[in-house]
């Protein structure tokens, strides 16, 4: 569960914000890694080095409200620091030890999401059973008024 349940919320997520139509989507979802850089700065996990990383975070977001590949990197910048933070010890929420580890699997979910264009579950699935191949069968030689062994012409 350790595992499961954070790419299940990461998923959750996806899930949610097809909801809000573009450019909305994409502005909410700068606002949120944004948010997210600036959640460890009440702990004392790196010192002066989570202003660093906050400062960071909060020019990719800038750059994320017009692109999504710098949402992207957001978070992918995020899951570092929640893998630092959990490797040193010090969680996201003092009171659940492995919330840290939790948002360092989830976060990935959320930035593959995002370097592929933040698209609606939809549209996502639009497109997937759009291109599906579809399998053409070839007639065999003799229904196309072929006989075996003879060229066709």
């Amino acid at each position: 569960m350790l595992i499961i349940a954070p790419i299940l919320i990461g998923i959750a997520y996806v899930c949610l914000n097809s909801l809000i139509r573009e450019p909305n989507r994409r502005r909410f979802n700068a606002v949120m890694i944004a948010g997210a850089g600036a959640a460890y700065l009440s702990g004392d996990g790196f010192g002066p080095w989570e202003l660093t990383f906050t400062a960071v975070v909060t020019y990719v977001a800038y750059r994320g409200l017009d692109s999504w590949t710098f949402i992207g990197i957001g978070w992918l910048l995020h899951t570092a620091w929640d893998a630092l933070h959990h490797w040193k010890g010090t969680p996201i929420l003092p009171f659940a030890e492995h919330s840290s580890l939790g948002c360092a699997i989830c976060d990935p979910v959320i930035a593959i999401w995002c370097l592929f264009g933040g698209r609606s579950v939809r549209e996502i699935v639009a497109t997937a059973v759009k291109s599906r191949p579809t399998q053409k069968t070839t007639p065999a030689p003799s229904e196309r008024g072929q006989v075996s062994g003879e060229p066709a012409s």
